[in-house]
């Protein structure tokens, strides 16, 4: 297999309310831990919005987002057979199909305690797949997937499952984690009973994950009944609250859950009523990252049952292979629309305006790329 240019071509933004443009980038320099990865697909997720915007502070343009990629391995540095001690990049070899998430390096060292007890997500020299910059000499830019080529640290490329679909297995690698990791944790399973709040790209996946977990009882949490069907019917949630039509409901549903995932942004959310649905000593994990603060919270919501609120960061290399492996033995597959990666501008848009039902993946297998 031939190797890419030096310079790749993907779609750049440039600053936060222009078009993205299909044009040339400069990716890291190769080093011997790195693989290259031609991209074949790529998941739309809402920390592109948010990134794209500068909705959380500037963002560090030109910037090409994308973290949720699968393609496949066409190059592979010297020392990556040395890493195969590291299970994040055991056996991949030329040709395999992987997937890259949220994270592309974490410093690794052995003095790091997240690093050394599995926890790369929260090492605080994290880089992030885009919008960061890796710890060279060269404070080289990170780039993400929305490109036809990826390059980066092979400890952050997990291979994927031939059973799992590419279209359907790019959103796992950050929002299928970022639902999952928080539900293993915190002990989602057989006996629990689950609540997902907010039926999107991250709640949907939450659902089906709950499901597959052996959960006792998953209660689908929306504003309206408008995705009651897509829920219940679809996913296989057991129960389903409508919190802006239905009359008394965090009295109605009080102490009922075990564990609540919280996956909307909205900074008006209920949140004192959402701890009234938890059980004493329940716990409420936040996922979503909206760009306004939190509510506020009356201390009570916390003292009169000893709940805990919490959140989650993506998840741990650890995390992403054991869902990789529950999504191909439960057949894990979220609900996506592929649109060829040419019509990014356009799905963009639609992701912003809620219309995915539930997750966009952009292929580059799906027509020519337009080069205007």
């Amino acid at each position: 297999m031939s190797s890419p240019p030096k310079t790749f071509h993907g779609w750049v933004a440039h600053d936060a309310t222009s078009p993205l443009t299909y044009t040339t980038f400069t990716p890291k320099p190769f080093t011997e831990t790195d693989i290259e990865v031609k991209v074949s697909h790529c998941g739309i997720c809402g920390t592109d919005i948010h990134t794209l915007r500068s909705g959380w502070g500037p963002t560090d343009y030109p910037c090409v987002v994308g973290h949720e990629i699968i393609g496949t391995v066409i190059r592979i540095g010297s020392a990556v057979p040395a890493l195969s001690s590291s299970p994040a990049s055991r056996s991949i070899k030329l040709g395999d199909r992987v997937g890259i998430g949220a994270q592309s390096n974490s410093c690794l060292r052995a003095d790091c305690a997240q690093c050394a007890d599995g926890q790369e997500n929260y090492c605080p020299r994290i880089t992030g797949t885009y919008n960061s910059r890796y710890p060279d000499k060269q404070r080289s830019k990170a780039y993400g997937g929305f490109a036809e080529f990826w390059r980066g640290p092979a400890h952050f490329a997990f291979r994927i499952p031939d059973s799992l679909p590419s279209a359907a297995a790019a959103p796992l690698l950050c929002g299928g984690v970022t639902v999952f990791a928080p539900l293993r944790k915190y002990g989602a399973g057989p006996g629990k009973a689950v609540g997902i709040v907010g039926i999107g790209g991250l709640g949907h996946m939450g659902i089906l994950f709950a499901k597959a977990l052996g959960c006792e009882r998953v209660v689908a949490i929306s504003r309206s009944s408008s995705k009651r069907g897509d829920a219940v019917e679809g996913l296989g949630a057991d129960a389903f609250i409508a919190t802006d039509e239905e009359a008394n409901w965090a009295r109605t549903h009080a102490r009922s859950l075990d564990l609540i995932i919280c996956t909307v942004d909205a900074p008006d959310m209920p949140l004192g009523r959402y701890l009234r649905l938890l059980k004493v000593d329940g716990t409420f994990v936040q996922v979503g990252a909206p760009e306004k603060p939190l509510p506020p919270l009356m201390a009570w919501s916390l003292i009169q049952k000893g709940v805990k609120v919490t959140g989650s960061n993506i998840g741990s290399p650890d995390d992403i292979r054991e869902m990789l492996r529950l999504a191909a033995e439960k057949k894990v597959l979220p609900w996506v629309q592929e649109r060829p990666m040419h019509d990014i501008n356009a799905a963009l848009a639609d992701m912003d305006a809620n219309k995915a039902r539930y997750r966009y993946v952009l292929s580059n297998e799906m027509g020519t790329q337009s080069k205007l």
